[in-house]
């Protein structure tokens, strides 16, 4: 049987390559409202139909943070599935609306790959990832860097 095997090593990032994950994930009103429940974002443009019905997009927004943990996990077996850290995010840019029933797609691009100055077992990798909906709208994008195990070391 062969072992699970789940993200890259330093060594397996190329700069200036783009990832298109193979995940994806259709967002249901019970995902919008259970994270709005345990992050206490009782919005009612997020919980309430008639209150969202009045607002600008006259129908209820998925909680933004949901939309960007997504982001975050669906990037998990690619590009950090052999981090020791995530060490930054900067950046959270929210690009359009996210609404009930919107698949999220995400790319990630390589921006810089660099060995660690004080271990040699690893390096840091810095990315930039966007996603996207089905009708290939950017919806969230946000940059970090994540320290990563290297080869065989």
């Amino acid at each position: 049987m062969n072992k699970f095997e789940i993200g890259r090593y330093f060594e397996e990032f190329t700069v200036g390559e783009t990832i298109y994950h193979s995940a994806s994930k259709t967002i249901f009103e019970s995902d919008n409202n259970l994270f709005s429940l345990l992050t206490m974002n009782h919005h009612p443009v997020h919980t309430n139909q008639d209150y969202a019905s009045k607002q600008q997009h006259g129908k209820i927004l998925v909680v933004g943070p949901l939309v960007f943990s997504l982001a975050v996990g669906i990037t998990v077996p690619d590009i950090s599935g052999k981090a020791i850290a995530n060490l930054m995010y900067e950046n959270i840019d929210h690009l359009a609306p996210v609404f009930i029933n919107d698949t999220i797609y995400v790319r990630t691009k390589i921006l810089e790959c660099a060995p660690s100055k004080s271990k040699t077992d690893r390096g840091i990798v810095y990315v930039e990832s966007v996603a996207y909906n089905q009708n290939n709208e950017d919806v969230l994008k946000f940059k970090r860097k994540v320290l990563i195990k290297r080869k065989g070391v």
